[in-house]
């Protein structure tokens, strides 16, 4: 299935000269925010899915034992790359290949007091299962900290027709769906800002989670593997599997993610004891 993957990596390695410390910090923020902490100190944190790292490099910053893992080479390298000049040699931060798909490797890996994975688990090609993996690593009274796609019904079967075209189509199609989706995601915003004299004001300003405009765009474009899910069926999912929900930010219906964050309440794992 390699040949039907986006390449992630590569679009996080041309991504990684823009880090900063403002990104840095404003991924920080991303992190204690929702979860209504100042620092991680003494928690363990694992990231499924890094990508460019950057996620990873706030926990650690944080002062949380990071565990990173990518099942794509080149993320892995990014994360490593990222962790070289912005974290440092210490332990308390390992990085590492792997599949959220493989359940055994999760399982070696122990237990976690966050485990989060942002944009991740619906590119796997088996989203379900790669939840089930997911919380599967969460400790008890630990937390689950995803984001995952929200199901648009028939817009979400276009927005998989777009990235199927990006990724097995050559240049022409790759130019297409960006067009696309630059048009879908922006087109609007920047016409109220020239309306308005504002010029590029909003794409320059952009600085969710400290990413790029561009970068997510052509992630956005390319992303495939693409599952999707409404936030019902992830509440009722999960709380089968001994979890509450503490906090959900939602796309409102549109394109993009909802963010989850949940507890593990123990009742199942006591349940299998």
């Amino acid at each position: 299935m390699s040949d039907e993957r986006f390449g992630f990596g590569k679009n996080w390695s041309r991504y990684l000269k823009l880090v900063d410390e403002t990104r840095i910090a404003e991924a920080c923020r991303s992190i204690t925010q929702p979860l209504e902490l100042e620092r991680l100190d003494g928690l363990t944190f694992l990231d499924i899915g890094s990508g460019s790292g950057l996620s990873s490099l706030a926990a650690h910053r944080l002062g949380a034992t990071v565990y990173s893992f990518d099942y794509d080479p080149e993320s892995v390298e990014c994360t490593k790359a990222l962790r070289e000049k912005f974290g440092s040699a210490s332990p308390a931060w390992k990085v590492e290949r792997g599949s959220a798909l493989d359940a055994g490797y999760l399982a070696s890996l122990g237990k976690f007091d966050i485990v989060f994975s942002w944009g991740v688990l619906h590119h796997t090609g088996d989203m379900w299962k790669a939840i089930e993996n997911a919380s599967r690593a969460v400790a008890p009274g630990g937390r689950l900290f995803i984001s995952l796609y929200n199901d648009q019904g028939v817009t979400s079967k276009r927005w998989l027709r777009i990235k199927r075209m990006y990724v097995h189509g050559g240049a022409i199609n790759r130019a297409v769906a960006l067009t696309i989706t630059f048009a879908w995601s922006w087109g609007w915003q920047l016409t109220r800002d020239f309306a308005k004299l504002r010029g590029l004001s909003t794409w320059r300003n952009y600085s969710e989670r400290g990413m790029s405009p561009w970068y997510d765009l052509v992630d956005w474009a390319g992303g495939y593997p693409f599952e999707v899910a409404k936030p019902e069926a992830i509440f009722a999912f999960l709380k089968e599997r001994g979890f509450r929900l503490e906090f959900l930010k939602t796309c409102a219906g549109g394109k993009g993610c909802n963010e989850f964050i949940l507890t593990q309440t123990s009742r199942t794992m006591a349940a299998e004891a």
